[in-house]
């Protein structure tokens, strides 16, 4: 800290304060519209800008001492609580932020000292530069990066890996925010530039392995979903030569059919005739292809899993209620309802019940799908956490379910009961994937 009336403390800590508020605005969704959050955001740095700097005016010694520190929680704390992202990923950004200060404060302070003289208004200017630089870099080059990126740092930053970046960020800050009698030279000012660039290296090292982890996990689930698609297509296949074969049967005893039905009408059997061709009916359609909603993807889905459940000898029950076009992608739909299914008839044919079942529903109510399926499970089956044990034939798929729910702000719930396993899924229609 240079000093300086309080005009100019005003001005720095203004700059300061508002390079680390709009680089977390910048990589951030808010809860409140743009517009409203821009003009909070624009209330609070003035307010805060003043109170820094009475601060300063009135306790210049501790102001030096403590003001670095005490920007982290007065600056994180209200962003995190404008922010709709998570607490996670709020700390994260919050981190960033924090990092761009101290060295914005290193690059005004030391180099005014080294080539100005120790010149306030150098400090301000070079702060100033400093400021615009990382922003226009952030708005051009990071911002989109960053958000495009956002789901896989959602789904793999966790809470302690944000803490402990901050906890490292913490530990260059007492290098930027230094008492001011810190011996100063050359050497000492390459050092600390030195260590702040290594922590900002490291911070995007980690920033790039969370963004591949994401995409690696990303690349299994899809791996998963393209096995599960080819078994759905082999099963389809198998179902499909099923039915040609009754078809080709139909076909053969029409003959037959016709014969019986001119005896019924030469002998003026009506009511014999009618009964006979509505049993031909229900032949027919029991042949052809389950009408269950009026949706493709999920009536695909579900008439394929249920018939070969029943031609495994377990009873089927679907109550399926959706709409012909869902924002709910076809590629979730399968890894949600297949997953679901193939597990639920995994789960009967195992628990050796001679009366397993299967019973599935679907609603839509508002802006939210609803799924629920219960099945026959072991008399052994067992909860891990509220899922299912690894190993369980229940196991396979559900973190895939979970992984898909949760790109639509979704909630998954599982739980054993009277012998039956019970699959509950919330999507929200409102989120796009």
């Amino acid at each position: 800290m240079l000093g300086g009336s309080f005009w100019t403390a005003l001005l720095r800590n203004g700059i300061s304060s508002l390079l680390m508020m709009l680089v977390f605005l910048l990589l951030d969704r808010p809860k409140l519209k743009m517009s409203i959050t821009v003009w909070i955001y624009i209330v609070y740095w003035l307010f805060l800008t003043v109170c820094f700097t009475l601060w300063y005016y009135h306790a210049p010694d501790n102001y030096v001492r403590f003001s670095g520190l005490a920007a982290l929680p007065f600056i994180g704390v209200f962003c995190g609580l404008m922010s709709g992202d998570g607490i996670g990923l709020s700390v994260y950004k919050v981190a960033i932020g924090y990092y761009l200060l101290c060295l914005c404060t290193v690059f005004g302070v030391d180099l005014a000292r080294l080539w100005f003289g120790s010149s306030i208004w150098a400090d301000i200017c070079l702060r100033a530069v400093f400021c615009a630089m990382t922003l226009y870099f952030i708005a051009k080059k990071f911002r989109r990066i960053f958000l495009d990126n956002l789901d896989f740092l959602r789904n793999e930053l966790d809470l302690l890996s944000a803490v402990s970046l901050v906890v490292s960020i913490m530990l260059v800050s007492f290098i930027a925010f230094r008492p001011a009698d810190y011996q100063f030279s050359a050497a000492n000012m390459i050092r600390i530039f030195i260590t702040l660039f290594m922590a900002g290296i490291i911070q995007y090292i980690i920033f790039h392995l969370y963004i591949h982890l994401g995409k690696e996990y990303r690349y299994q689930i899809e791996n998963q979903m393209l096995e599960l698609n080819e078994q759905f297509l082999r099963l389809q296949l198998e179902l499909a030569e099923e039915s040609e074969a009754q078809a080709a049967k139909i076909r053969h005893d029409a003959r037959h059919h016709c014969l019986l039905i001119r005896e019924y009408v030469k002998k003026n059997e009506t009511d014999s005739l009618l009964a006979y061709l509505d049993q031909y009916l229900e032949d027919i359609q029991d042949a052809g292809n389950m009408r269950i909603c009026a949706n493709r993807a999920v009536n695909s889905i579900l008439s394929t899993y249920a018939r070969y459940a029943k031609s495994n000898g377990i009873a089927v029950n679907i109550d399926v209620k959706a709409e012909k076009y869902l924002t709910v992608r076809d590629f979730d739909l399968v890894a949600i309802l297949a997953n679901i299914f193939e597990n639920a008839i995994h789960g009967c044919t195992d628990s050796g019940m001679p009366d397993a079942q299967i019973s599935l529903t679907m609603s839509q109510k508002g802006h939210k799908i609803v799924i629920q399926c219960r099945n026959t499970c072991a008399p052994d089956a067992e909860l891990s956490y509220k899922l299912p044990k690894a190993g369980q034939e229940h196991g396979i798929g559900v973190t895939s379910i979970r992984k898909t729910a949760a790109r639509y702000d979704g909630e998954t719930d599982f739980l054993i009961e009277n012998g039956m396993f019970v699959a509950r899924i919330l999507l929200n229609m409102t989120v796009s994937a």
